[in-house]
């Protein structure tokens, strides 16, 4: 007969209906599947931690929010925010969909080229382009979007010596009722700045001017702050007609749209919170068609939104290396998975799963990475069953920036597997391997 584990004496409030001997249930329904795979069987092949991303995900969440959309403004073109998941396999589901390119630095122009993105699907973003970064996008017929005075300048004097008009908009930030504003980036619209730089590109004339842009924040939980971003872009580009005669393009939304991951210190889960697909562009499409905008040439509407598109797709499977008991007599669980690989843990209170059928005793426990650091913490406090050393657990929602900031430190990179749509598993990115990280070193002669 197998020895039953010991669970510590619990007292718990009984609530009304059929109760188990804990009171009702309320462990947490394990995840034992991911898009029909084991994910004994994925740790058993590909080892632990592992990241997993499902495409099935990927193309349905996609779709929903086109669909979203699509049905409510006449011309609809979302563009992929590359910071967001940069990894090739990830980028050419969301290209083979439909989805441009949203890129911020010219490593991650480069990867949006061999993914096959034309170079007039390329929007270019960020405060740091470099004369020979510009001078691609230039040549490529790239979207440029201008973030200050400076890089202006360094796109005219580009323009004299190539013999070319570069494609451009303007990235405006503005006040939208939300706190701290976001006026680190681009021309301000309160001030005057914007209008400042339209009117030197308008009267230059060696630069086109097709599209305006605004990226309002990030994690936004509120549809109402990008109705009125939308408004004031539509003002500039309606003042942009009556004064020079020019129908802008394009009007770029950029991204910032909530996931359904909990923020710290949130009074309700993320689940119950989050804004849909449905109301961002309820709120955008109405701000635009209520505008002063020409009905007849109305612009394009650009979306970069990567979060909201990607964590519900991604999965982190990890494994129990021991328990102990705290001096303060609570519980410490620590894992394989560290702050090192899932960084969305500094500001989310992820849901974490035990990976097979456990028991209904829960106790308020801390989840610990690996790390020889202090900081490596997964969850402060969670009811959490009791897993054993070797026992699978699964984090929900973790597809966005966890494999773009991730760092390797202390530990090496893990396998990053894709589930394609006839469930079967791809690797996509491979564990890293000492050779990989010491390659790159250089060792001096007297050290050798």
């Amino acid at each position: 007969m197998e020895k039953k584990q010991f669970e510590r004496p619990y007292i718990k409030k009984l609530q009304a209906g059929m109760p188990s001997k804990f009171g009702m249930k309320s462990k947490p329904e394990p995840i034992t599947h991911i898009d029909d795979n084991s994910v004994a069987d994925l740790i058993g092949e590909f080892g632990s931690p592992l990241f997993v991303i499902s495409e099935k995900t990927i193309r349905e969440t996609y779709k929903k929010a086109h669909h979203a959309f699509a049905t409510r403004y006449p011309k609809v073109q979302f563009a992929w925010s590359y910071k967001t998941n940069y990894l090739d396999a990830v980028c050419r589901i969301f290209h083979q969909e439909g989805s441009w390119a949203e890129v911020v630095s010219g490593f991650e122009y480069d990867k949006a080229l061999a993914n096959g993105v034309k170079g007039s699907q390329i929007i270019f973003n960020g405060p740091d382009k470099n004369d020979e970064d510009l001078k691609k996008a230039v040549g490529n017929d790239s979207l440029i979007h201008i973030d200050h005075f400076d890089e202006m300048y360094s796109i005219l004097a580009l323009s004299e010596k190539l013999g070319k008009k570069p494609k451009v908009a303007i990235r405006v930030n503005m006040d939208t009722g939300v706190y701290p504003m976001w006026d680190r980036f681009g021309f301000n619209y309160e001030n005057g700045d914007a209008w400042d730089a339209i009117n030197r590109i308008m009267i230059n004339e060696k630069l086109e001017l097709v599209g305006l842009h605004a990226h309002i924040g990030t994690y936004m939980m509120s549809a109402d702050s990008y109705k009125i971003a939308a408004g004031k872009l539509a003002d500039l580009a309606h003042g942009v007609e009556k004064k020079y005669g020019i129908h802008i393009r394009y009007i770029d939304m950029g991204g910032g749209f909530a996931s359904r991951n909990t923020l710290k210190g949130a009074y309700y889960p993320g689940t119950d919170t989050t804004p849909s697909f449905e109301e961002y562009a309820e709120a955008i499409s109405s701000a635009l068609l209520n505008s002063e905008l020409d009905p007849r040439k109305l612009p394009t509407l650009i979306l970069e939104t990567g979060r909201a598109l990607i964590d519900d797709a991604g999965w982190l499977l990890g494994t129990v290396i021991a328990n102990k008991r705290l001096s303060s007599g609570n519980r410490a669980t620590i894992v394989d998975v560290g702050v090192n690989l899932m960084f969305t843990s500094f500001f989310y209170e992820h849901e974490v799963y035990p990976a097979a059928p456990v028991s209904e005793h829960l106790e308020e426990t801390t989840l610990y990475g690996p790390l020889c650091m202090n900081i490596d913490v997964l969850r402060e406090a969670i009811a959490f069953p009791l897993l054993k050393k070797g026992d699978h657990f699964v984090i929900k929602r973790i597809g966005a920036y966890n494999m773009t900031q991730w760092m390797q430190f202390i530990t090496l990179r893990p396998n990053v597997v894709l589930i394609d749509l006839e469930g079967k598993s791809h690797i996509i990115r491979k564990q890293e391997t000492i050779e990989n990280i010491t390659q790159q070193e250089v060792l001096p002669a007297y050290l050798a």
